[in-house]
């Protein structure tokens, strides 16, 4: 099973109603709740953990999971209220206005973190989640707990303006959390914002030297990389018309998930020994479930049967 751990929200995308008028349309969103949405529609063993509402917002959320086949017993429940995020899209580039305080996520604490069974393998965090406490602490803390003995993956998918006053201490846990987990993936963006500018396969190797087996950047229309100490991987893009670019990173990564489990490689001795075929597989699968993702409307990533 792999449990996705991070923010639940509402995206509030830009439409036009009937009568020509700008508007704004709810759809359950969130990076790590997208990949684990992903997961479910690709066919692996996916569940959720995450502070949710019991409110109306909350229900769309749960009922979203239900529907893609994610396990929800490890939601945090509690009757605060859901986040919402404001999208705006410039030629399919999505930025964002987030309304978090003192929400559900936003709240999670360490007392709600579950106690997790054995067929839980596998843990991916990522997101906003990681920016602003106590859930950023209360995500740290679970992955530091099962780092040891479980396989976790990191995908910080970082928001510069998200996190406008809080770098430092973003930069810390980040770093904090790629050293501790076996799986990185990062945009080219974010691998230059964390290590600087150079050469994308130097930057990621040095990653991989911090203690990650395999770190994977997506680099947009070009493709997508896999890097360990001594491999260097490379796939390039499904070419699609792209009609906006949200949830793309986050299905990439539940397609890397979903073929990696399927390769029975989601363990630590099989990460630090991955062949050739294996990377070049987790980057297609991850690349293909994208390319559908970008082809349409929203974070709506492709069931497995219509790759």
């Amino acid at each position: 099973m792999i449990l996705s751990c991070g923010e639940a929200l509402i995206d509030m995308l830009p439409r036009e109603s009937t009568a020509g008028e700008a508007c704004f349309a709810p759809y359950a969103g969130g990076a790590v709740f997208n990949t684990a949405i992903a997961l479910g529609r690709l066919g692996a063993p996916s569940a959720f953990f995450s502070g949710v509402s019991t409110d109306m917002l909350g229900e769309i959320l749960a009922d979203t999971l239900t529907a893609s086949k994610v396990d929800t017993q490890y939601l945090a429940r509690s009757d605060r209220p859901t986040t919402v995020a404001f999208v705006k899209l410039v030629n399919g580039q999505a930025t964002y206005a987030f309304y978090d305080e003192n929400t559900a996520g936003r709240m999670l604490s360490t007392e709600q973190l579950p106690n997790l069974p054995a067929d839980v393998d596998t843990l991916f965090f990522g997101g906003i989640s990681l920016v602003n406490d106590p859930a950023a602490s209360t995500y740290e803390a679970l992955q530091a707990r099962e780092a040891p003995a479980r396989v976790t993956m990191i995908d910080p998918n970082i928001r510069p303006g998200f996190i406008a006053g809080k770098e430092a201490e973003y930069r810390t846990r980040i770093e904090r959390m790629i050293a501790a987990a076996d799986i990185v993936k990062l945009s080219d963006e974010d691998l230059h914002w964390l290590m600087g500018a150079g050469d994308i396969s130097a930057l990621a190797r040095s990653i991989v030297a911090k203690g990650p087996k395999v770190v994977f950047i997506t680099e947009g229309a070009a493709g997508a990389r896999a890097v360990t100490a001594t491999q260097d991987r490379f796939v390039a893009a499904t070419k699609v018309t792209v009609a906006d670019t949200v949830g793309a990173g986050d299905t990439f990564n539940a397609g890397v998930l979903a073929a990696l489990h399927e390769a029975g490689a989601l363990t630590k001795a099989a990460l630090a020994a991955l062949p050739d075929a294996v990377l070049d597989t987790a980057l297609s699968l991850g690349s293909r479930a994208a390319a559908v993702t970008v082809s349409r409307a929203g974070a709506n990533p492709p069931w497995r049967h219509e790759l």
